[in-house]
Formats: structure tokens, sequence, C-alpha cells
């Protein structure tokens, strides 16, 4: 008979998702902390009288750069997805990334200032950290890499329901690598199923024997994906495993876990109105923190607009002629139009004809300036203008015109939820997929969209807009 103890004892070393997360974030904050150590001797190095003493770190060293490693690791925010954070190249991606980031806004701040706040920012010392906490990052996340993804750490499942909600979970684990699970077999009532193979996983037996082989097979995770009316007996048996330490998820949850997006393929018709209505009013301190974020960051981009339009205008301005910036009509906030404002990177007959087009990957119609604008999102800056204005926000879904919003409506399932709230400059959807030019990657999008406005908070903005420049560097755009 299966005990708790049994249950534990094959829980013990399994990690979960959280415990992942908080693992990779402690092991980047030691090595970022080491790094600093190397970085502050490699300083003191050069200071032959004082060399790495207590005389140098207070004569020399300012108290901003104790605080490198805390600001290392938000340069690492993106890789804090436990999905991305298995995969080697997106690591190598994601460290070059921050480093980057880190470099350019170091020498900005460099060369804006001269002495004696330049004294302030040591080249010796910032240099030596970034090649030395990139380096050990490197290191440590191989070890994690090769270690902590391996099957002894991995949880074990069962998956009930071998239905449609159940196939689309499972072809979600086999599409990521690692995978986030070793799944054992299927579960289903349905006796024909029973001995068959679904997306290559066994139908093991009916939900009667769940409690058996869940202790059989050291079960940590049972995933349930039943569509429809479930029986007692299935009902009871999960409820005696969560009773023993089995964790219980059903299949929406464990998309939204494993993706950062909402099925909305396997949604009921009234799942809108239980997320967004009875579950997740934004409340008045959230809406007031996002706006004044958004006048914030607005006036920020606005100024940094200013410095790279003379620059953007005149690239513009000798390739294809005027005008520089393009204005269009978009739908905001409960479908009201609002006008908005870009530079200009496709030709001036791009729609010719004034049907709207999907802008795609390598399109045909963007100048080689316009490319570059797009790859590196530098063609959204003047929507700061809509920021403040009110019709945008920085973080949300990304602007539509209203009639591909009309025939987005007809096509995908839930796709008037993304004008609950502004359209944003950049997005989780943005950050995570960026541009979709079919309507299933349209309904990819939507998955992510309905997953912010569901989960927004200001802790999710400031993450999004912390990753925002690593998709701008990764020439992640199109």
């Amino acid at each position: 008979m299966t005990s708790t103890k049994d249950i534990q004892r094959a829980s013990r070393w399994r990690l979960r998702p959280r415990e992942r997360r908080y693992l990779l974030l402690l092991g980047d904050f030691f090595v970022a902390v080491f790094a600093l150590i190397v970085a502050l001797s490699f300083w003191a190095s050069a200071a032959e009288w004082l060399g790495f003493s207590l005389a140098f770190l207070q004569q020399r060293t300012p108290l901003w750069f104790f605080t490198l490693p805390v600001l290392w690791l938000f340069l690492l925010v993106g890789l804090y997805d436990v999905n991305r954070a298995g995969s080697w190249r997106t690591t190598v991606r994601g460290v070059a990334a921050a480093a980057l980031i880190g470099l350019v806004v170091y020498l900005a701040l460099y060369f804006a200032f001269s002495d004696p706040p330049r004294s302030l920012l040591p080249r010796r010392g910032v240099a030596a950290f970034l090649v030395a906490a990139s380096i050990l990052t490197l290191a440590w996340r191989y070890v994690y890499i090769r270690v902590f993804t391996a099957p002894r750490f991995t949880r074990r499942a069962l998956l009930v329901g071998g239905g449609e909600g159940g196939q689309r979970l499972l072809q979600v684990i086999k599409g990521i690598n690692p995978p986030p699970f070793h799944i054992v077999g299927i579960l289903d009532d349905d006796v024909d199923k029973i001995g068959t193979q679904i997306e290559d996983y066994s139908v093991l037996a009916g939900c009667s024997q769940l409690l058996e082989i869940a202790g059989e097979q050291g079960i940590t995770d049972i995933l349930v994906a039943i569509s429809g009316e479930m029986q007692g007996v299935t009902f009871q048996a999960l409820l005696d495993a969560q009773e023993l330490g089995v964790e219980i998820t059903r299949m929406a949850v464990a998309y939204e876990e494993l993706l950062g997006r909402v099925p909305i393929r396997q949604l009921e018709a009234d799942w809108i109105l239980r997320s967004f209505v009875d579950q997740n009013r934004a409340g008045g301190f959230y809406e007031f923190g996002k706006r004044l974020l958004d006048i914030l960051g607005g006036l920020v981009f606005g100024l940094f607009t200013l410095l790279v339009l003379p620059f953007v205008a005149v690239a513009i301005l000798i390739e294809s002629g005027r005008p520089i910036f393009y204005s269009q009509v978009r739908s905001g906030r409960g479908a009201q139009q609002y006008t908005i404002i870009k530079f200009r990177t496709m030709r001036q007959d791009a729609e010719p004809d004034g049907v709207p087009q999907w802008a795609s990957e390598d399109d045909e119609r963007a100048t080689k300036v316009g490319r570059i604008l797009r790859k590196t999102h530098l063609d959204e800056l003047p929507q700061c203008i809509n920021v403040l204005r009110g019709e945008m926000s920085l973080v949300g879904p990304r602007a539509e015109r209203p009639q591909l919003v009309a025939m987005f409506q007809e096509h995908v399932p839930f796709y008037r939820g993304r004008l609950l709230v502004k359209p944003g400059i950049t997005g989780w959807a943005q950050v995570n997929y960026g541009y979709a030019a079919t309507i299933e990657e349209t309904v990819v999008k939507l998955e992510y969209d309905l997953y912010y406005i569901k989960n927004r908070n200001l802790i999710m903005d400031f993450i999004i807009l912390l990753r925002t420049p690593s998709t701008m560097f990764g020439f992640r755009g199109q």
C-alpha cells in the first residue's frame, strides 16, 4: 500500500520549477560575488601602493561598485525561466546579451560624464567584473544543465486523461528540452484506450488504479486533463494521492506554468469571465503605479528618441526620402481607436491597395534601414508620445489595426480579451515570441497576451522591461 513516506522518498531530490528558479538565483548570486572579488583583485593589482587591501576598498572603490552582483542578476532576468535555463545555447546567448547590455550602459554613462564623476566609473574594475561574471556564470550554468536537469532530479508524473487536452499537454512536454517531467504513463477510463499509445506514451490503466501505480512508479506529480465530467472514484483517488504528498495540477495550470501562456484551444466558454472578472480585478494601486511607470518611462524613452532621431532621420532620408515618421490607426483599450507614431521602416507604397497586411520575417516591403530598425525595435521609440498621452502603456499587448482585430475575432477564440488593457511598446508576447504572420502564430501570441493580462502586476512589468533590451540586442525582431 502506498504511504506518505514512499511519496516523500520519491520526491526528495526531484526539483519543482520554483525550486529550480531559487537554485539558479542562488548560484548566480554566489558566482557574481566571487566575480566581484576577482574584479577587485585585478583592479587593485594596478594600484601598487595600495594593493588589494582595506585602504584600497575605502579610498578607490565607489560604493555603487559593490552592487554589481545584484545588477548582474537583473541583467540575467531572462534566464530564470527554468525551460530556457535548461538550454546551453540559450544560456550562452543570454549571458552574452547581459554582458553586452552591461557594457553599453556603462559606456553610455562613462562618456556622458566628465571628471570628477567619471572617476567613479572605474574602467578596469567594471571590465574585469563583466569578464569574470560571464565566465563564472557560464561555468555554473553548465554544471546546472549537466547535473540538475538529469533524470535523478526530474519530477515523475502520471497524466490522467488522454483526450484532446491531455494530448496537447504531452506535446508541450515533449517540445521542452530537457523535459520538465518524466511522464511514466497515462491513465484513462476509456477501455478502448488502455494498452494503446498516445503521443508515444502508454495508456497504463483506468483511474481506479491511480494510487497503486503512483506508489509503484515513485510518482511525484499527477497532471489532470479531464475535460468532461469526472467520476467519483477518480476524484477520490486524486484526493487520496494529494493527502499522501503527490502534487495535483490541472492541465490549464500546468500549461501556463510550463509555457507562460494560456491554452485557449482547451478553455471553457466562461474562462475569460472567471479569470479576468472574478479572479483578477486590477487594483487602484497597480493602475496608479503602472501609470507613474509609464510617465517616467515615456520621458526616458522620449529623451533617448531625441538622441537617436538625427541619425535615424538622416539614414531614412538618404535611402528612401520622406516621411521619417509613420502614423497609423490602431485599436486601444476597449477597442478605442488612436493614431500610433513610429519611424518609417517600409516603402511608401507598402500597401498600395490600402488592404492591411501582416508584417513577416524579412518582409520585402521593408527598406534596408527599416530592417535594422525593426530588428532592434528602434522603430518603436516614437510611441513614447502615445504612452505620455495615455493611449498606450510601456507594457501590454501589441497594438493592432482595427481591420485585423475584426478579422482575428472571427478566427481566434477569446481574441477580444487582449483589448481589456492598453497596448504596449513591449509586452510578454513580444519578449517571448515576436511577430505573428499566420493565424496559428496569432493564437500563440494571444496565449501569451492573455497570460499577461491574467497575471499582470508591477513586478511582472519590471521583468518584461528588463528582458526587452536582450530582445533588442539579440536581434529577435522582424
